[in-house]
């Protein structure tokens, strides 16, 4: 969750020692990527997890990004479609806050600051669209 090829390439140490990342970390991994772990009998592969505020500025993610506060994390599940994982979060009833649909994996977040907004959206070319 804190590994990445992308700060190691560019000189960014992305370890974290603040607790509430942690804390935040292992809500994720609790709450959400687990019960899709445990549904799919599956690995997840995470391709971003938690970004230090330098890696998220190299990457383009947002200022606000919750990969910035442990919140979130992206990610396929081997052998699974991407739409059909999309299909299964919205309906599982998991307590998720985000679940984007990229083009090539899911952006997942959950917090514990706030209740959760269960808000799923698809990534369009010109923005975001609610997912239906």
């Amino acid at each position: 969750m804190i590994a990445s090829t992308t700060a190691d390439v560019a000189g960014i140490d992305n370890r974290t020692d603040d607790p509430a990342v942690w804390t935040a970390l292992l809500a994720l991994c609790e709450c959400v990527l687990q019960p899709i772990r445990d549904h799919y009998g599956a690995p997840i592969r995470i391709a971003s997890g938690y970004r230090c505020e330098a890696l998220n500025r190299l990457v383009g993610g947002a200022p606000d990004s919750q990969h910035v506060l442990g919140e979130a994390a992206d990610f396929v599940v081997d052998g699974v479609d991407i739409d059909d994982l999309m299909a299964w979060i919205v309906s599982s009833g998991l307590d998720y806050d985000q679940a984007i649909r990229e083009p090539t994996w899911i952006h997942i977040s959950h917090t514990t600051r706030r209740a959760n907004r269960r808000q799923a959206l698809v990534r369009t070319r010109s923005g975001y669209a609610i997912h239906t």
